[in-house]
């Protein structure tokens, strides 16, 4: 055998490491660590505590407010904030055997002494969970309010000012400072300490990757009273507010388009689109108290008053869900429509021109396209504007705040999307009045002409109308004569009874653009012919046919003067008598007629 000697200080330093394995495997408080499971992030979840090398739940009736407050403190959190049993599941394994007996102010769960428990059992529901607050090492700061300002965070003791270049990371702060949702993320003036790059599903900044690049800080405005959740993007989701430190769903019945103005100017977005009970889900946490009474015009939701609700039950599928409009933040400049030119996006009160990566283009063009409500992407030029800062967007996002932002300089671009033309126009017209206006569209007589006019914005010169009839699937085709054109019909029949829209089709920017017009209904109907045009033709025939016999057959001479003026006078009144009777059978007929409708 060789023998090996070691030093005297290394011996010694064996030694120690020896004796205290041995002091841990005979040690009878058998826990050696404690974590939280199955919560929303690292801070909250079933409290479970190391036993014999597995993990063990804790019954709600051996664990108190100062055994909590050791727990959140040994894993790196803020202050207990709920503490109940069956908050977060039972759990799979054993239930720990003893009870905890913290006076609150150690640092780790294994500085609080334990004594044998009562009862030996823990029925089911509970298993304790807690849900602590999040650590204060994370702050805004410069922004007038503890949720707007500069992110910076606590390391090694002192605050650094955090860089980022994407809008996770702000969804993450807000979550985390209890500060609702992001209103804006934009890069500050300072270049930050280091970069945090998150997925944005953390729970806090912790959780997030530390790079040691260099990026400027981030700026940011929270909504402290108000957030939508489980929605498509900022703009969309179930609304919650915040009330004693926890959000709360609210009730459909106590929410209305004015409150919802409100809510939507609060997060920073455009006007409702949207309001409907469950379109995002229920939640899980508790429901509003409280009825708003907004105005309309109010900045914040903080600033709508409240009543107290008149029922105090909100039935399953009731949870209030938004959609807002996406803000005016971004727009396509220089090509003689909205959803063509170049990108531009409002920023610190300026429009400023947006630039992009070229693997990144179509991504970023896409939500464009989608943000400003223009269809698809056409295609994308390059641009000569050198700008301010680059975007980069994964294509899913809804719109250019949630991408990610830096201050590179790289040229601006041009965009042409799908929904380049302005909706035409289409309108009926007649020169008989053969028309007349119904609750389902225009009406059109029988037998008579009609016109369908086709028309639309003084927006390209040229392009051509093409009219669609779905009673017959049949089209026509006209160019467009100062942005319009006419398409003439024959007596209107039965055929012409229909839907017809207009479809301007032209070329510009190299390629070929098409707009449709809403529907026309035409509905064909048979012409009346007034009644007292019927009576006055039968009156002026009796006339005629009077004065015609009386000039046949009665010619006067002298000697039958008399007689003559008397046939005459005779024939005349025997002309009005039977004038007489046909207005009397008229009147009758039309009386008859009249107590046939009312009855």
């Amino acid at each position: 055998q060789t023998t090996i000697f070691y030093p005297t200080y290394l011996c010694l330093v064996l030694d120690s490491v020896i004796n205290k394995l041995i002091e841990c495997s005979t040690n009878s408080f058998s826990p050696e660590s404690v974590r939280l499971v199955d919560g929303a992030g690292l801070c909250s979840g079933r409290v479970e505590v190391k036993s014999n090398q597995s993990w063990a739940s804790v019954c709600e009736a051996d664990f108190d407010r100062q055994d909590a407050e050791v727990v959140c403190r040994d894993v790196g959190c803020g202050a207990p904030a709920a503490l109940q049993g069956g908050l977060y599941g039972e759990g799979e394994g054993q239930t720990w055997d003893k009870e905890f007996q913290c006076k609150g102010n150690e640092s780790l769960l294994l500085d609080c002494d334990t004594s044998d428990r009562e009862n030996n059992t823990c029925l089911p529901g509970n298993a304790v969970g807690l849900t602590c607050s999040e650590p204060d090492d994370v702050r805004l700061v410069g922004g007038g309010s503890r949720c707007a300002g500069v992110v910076e965070q606590s390391d090694q003791g002192e605050w650094r000012i955090v860089g980022a270049d994407d809008c996770d990371v702000a969804a993450v702060v807000c979550r985390q400072l209890g500060c609702g949702s992001t209103v804006s993320a934009l890069p500050g003036n300072i270049t930050g300490t280091f970069r945090v790059s998150c997925s944005g599903s953390e729970s806090s900044l912790r959780e997030c990757w530390r790079i040691y690049d260099l990026l400027p800080g981030l700026t940011l405005i929270c909504s402290e009273s108000v957030r939508l959740v489980d929605g498509a993007g900022l703009c969309s989701g179930r609304v919650e507010v915040k009330s004693n430190q926890s959000w709360a769903s609210v009730c459909e019945a106590d929410f209305d388009r004015q409150d919802a103005e409100v809510v939507c100017r609060d997060v920073g977005c455009g006007a409702p689109a949207a309001l409907q009970g469950g379109l995002y889900g229920e939640g899980e946490g508790q429901t509003w108290d409280k009825e708003f009474q907004c105005k309309g015009k109010e900045s914040l939701l903080l600033d709508c008053d409240t009543s107290d609700r008149e029922n105090n039950t909100c039935l399953p599928g009731n949870a209030v869900g938004l959609t807002c409009s996406e803000p005016d933040d971004v727009r396509l400049v220089g090509g003689d429509s909205r959803c063509a030119g170049g990108v531009e996006w409002y920023d610190q009160g300026e429009w400023r021109t947006v630039g992009t990566e070229d693997w990144d283009q179509e991504d970023v063009v896409a939500v464009v396209c989608r943000q400003l409500g223009c269809g698809s992407t056409v295609s994308v030029l390059p641009g000569n504007t050198t700008i301010g800062f680059v975007v980069s967007c994964s294509w899913s996002e809804s719109s250019l705040r949630e991408c990610r932002r830096s201050e590179d300089l790289l040229p601006g671009f041009t965009v042409i999307c799908s929904d380049l033309l302005v909706q035409p126009d289409i309108f009926l017209t007649d020169s008989m009045g053969g028309v007349s206006r119904g609750h389902q569209g225009p009406k059109m007589f029988r037998g008579y002409n009609f016109t369908i006019t086709c028309s639309t914005q003084p927006q390209y010169p040229g392009g051509s109308f093409l009219l669609t009839f779905t009673g017959s699937n049949r089209t026509q085709t006209q160019p467009a004569v100062n942005h319009s054109a006419a398409f003439l019909f024959p007596a209107a029949d039965d055929s012409h009874q229909g839907n017809y829209s207009c479809v301007y089709d032209n070329y510009v920017f190299s390629h070929s653009f098409s707009s449709e017009s809403e529907l026309l209904s035409l509905t064909i109907t048979a012409s009346p012919l007034p009644a007292f045009i019927i009576r006055h033709v039968v009156v002026l025939l009796i006339l005629l046919t009077a004065i015609t016999t009386s000039y046949l057959y009665y010619k006067p001479t002298r000697r039958q003067k008399r007689v003559n003026r008397v046939s005459s006078m005779d024939l005349y009144v025997n002309a009005m008598e039977m004038v007489s009777l046909s207005s009397r059978a008229e009147a009758g007929l039309g009386d008859e007629r009249e107590a046939q409708g009312t009855e």
